[in-house]
């Protein structure tokens, strides 16, 4: 009984220090974006620009035949025009010509985000599905994005896209749904609209970080009822639910089309939310179910490696192994929201009494990690069954490229070193993002492939 009484006192006390240490760091973030607004309205007011139109008009004919580079954010990430001026990349944007940085649901599931990120370059109104909509418990419909930000976009005007954490994985959702041919009204889309895919601490295998936030190991789906994702759904629902227009606009968890607001649900919809009758957290229609281990397995069942896009992975970790054991890397290199969960996550065991997620699961392949992902995770595909991959030490090493192959390298960083305060990383952050770019802009381009006796050459064959 004492024993029983020290774990649970011991689970609420961690439980108090890391919800107090996330929200700390969301309100650092939150008024840093306003301290930057106020400052650049008021030297907006005082000093007023000179802008030479003849720059201008250079700048903007030099990109035109510039595939964009997109930027996708990862969990509780913004694009551009949230939280004001502030950069989920840390400006790594102003590196290129052409670049766009979308704002997807920063909780949404990692299907209504890829769907959104079709619409926000394609142009038109955010179409789910009707099946998927009505199972889950939502309107079909959401934002307007009207003409686009890359109407152009087909096989000929392919993109190359970047996603941090969650965002390399709704990469990979999209480029399936654009193979399947999954939105309605764009009957000529393919896998070869997407000509790179690269990703940073990619959230491709799921982390077992979501166990420890509260999700259930039993079925990856659920959450235990006392733990940081129940606070966290709490705050989410009563957010949506106040609807204050000006502070929605600053920031959206996406979750619009749930229709969770007071002026439609009234006080009886927030009841029905918070004891999980309605809502995305009642249907399982939001992103941690995404990133378990049982979750990514299964959405990757159904997603593959084209054979005529090129595919990068930086993988991070800030564990190092000692003694048989792994451990924090350090405590000056680990951002203090991430340092205990790197610890934890170090010394993770699945329960014994719950089966493994997978067939030949072992505990020590799952160690190394960043204070949110596993390093194992972040390579590349492996789950139900692993992807054609290549591990680099050098970047020198991607000068000869092969198509449908991931190369991969590991580095040393925490989950958030290269996003948001471009300062944490120091000179490392240039030679991440500049390495990106340039590969985008240098070396990776698509070849024609040869046509074959009584084959298209624009009808390439996929792996299965």
């Amino acid at each position: 009984m004492i024993k029983l009484w020290m774990v649970t006192s011991l689970e609420l006390a961690e439980l108090f220090v890391s919800a107090m240490v996330h929200l700390l760091y969301a309100f650092y973030i939150f008024s840093t974006a306003v301290a930057g607004d106020i400052s650049k309205n008021v030297n907006d007011y005082f000093l007023k620009s000179n802008v030479d139109v003849n720059d201008d008009y250079q700048s903007q004919s030099n990109v035109e035949g510039l595939p964009p580079i997109v930027l996708v954010h990862g969990i509780f990430g913004f694009g551009k025009g949230r939280l004001g001026g502030l950069s989920y990349f840390a400006g790594a944007e102003k590196k290129d010509e052409r670049v766009l940085v979308p704002d997807l649901g920063s909780l949404t599931s990692i299907y209504d985000r890829a769907r959104e990120l079709f619409y926000y370059l394609k142009g038109g109104i955010v179409d789910f599905g009707e099946e998927h909509s009505e199972a889950c418990g939502h309107s079909r419909f959401g934002r307007d994005y009207r003409e686009g930000q890359y109407p152009e976009w087909d096989e000929d005007h392919p993109i190359h896209f970047v996603g941090h954490s969650a965002g390399a994985q709704v990469i990979r959702v999209l480029q399936q749904m654009l193979a399947d041919k999954a939105f309605e009204g764009f009957e000529e889309t393919n896998e070869n609209w997407v000509l790179s895919v690269t990703s940073l601490s990619g959230a491709f295998n799921g982390t077992t970080r979501t166990y420890l936030d509260g999700m259930r190991t039993e079925d990856g789906i659920s959450m235990k009822p006392i733990s940081l994702l129940q606070l966290c759904r709490i705050g989410v629902i009563m957010y949506d639910w106040l609807d204050i227009s000006w502070l929605k606009t600053y920031y959206s968890f996406g979750f619009d089309h749930f229709n969770i607001s007071w002026k439609k649900t009234g006080f009886r919809g927030l009841v029905d939310c918070l004891v999980g009758n309605t809502g995305p957290f009642a249907t399982g229609d939001w992103i941690l179910p995404d990133l378990t281990i049982q979750g990514s397995t299964s959405l990757n069942s159904s997603l593959q490696t084209f054979p005529n896009t090129y595919y990068f992975s930086y993988a991070t970790k800030r564990t190092r192994r000692t003694m048989g054991m792994n451990i924090p890397s350090g405590v000056l290199g680990i951002h203090p929201m991430l340092f205990l969960r790197v610890f934890q996550m170090s010394q993770w065991r699945f329960p014994q009494d719950v089966s493994p997620p997978y067939k030949g699961y072992r505990d020590e392949e799952w160690q190394e990690n960043d204070g949110a992902m596993n390093t194992i995770s972040m390579t590349h595909p492996r789950l139900p069954m692993e992807h054609p991959s290549r591990f680099i030490r050098s970047d020198s090493e991607c000068q000869t490229l092969q198509p449908g192959i991931w190369y991969y390298k590991i580095v040393e960083a925490d989950h958030i070193t290269f996003i948001v305060n471009r300062e944490r990383a120091g000179v490392q952050f240039d030679l991440i993002y500049d390495s990106i770019f340039q590969r985008c802009r240098k070396h990776v381009f698509r070849k024609i492939p040869q046509t074959l006796p009584n084959q298209s050459p624009r009808a390439p064959h996929s792996p299965s």
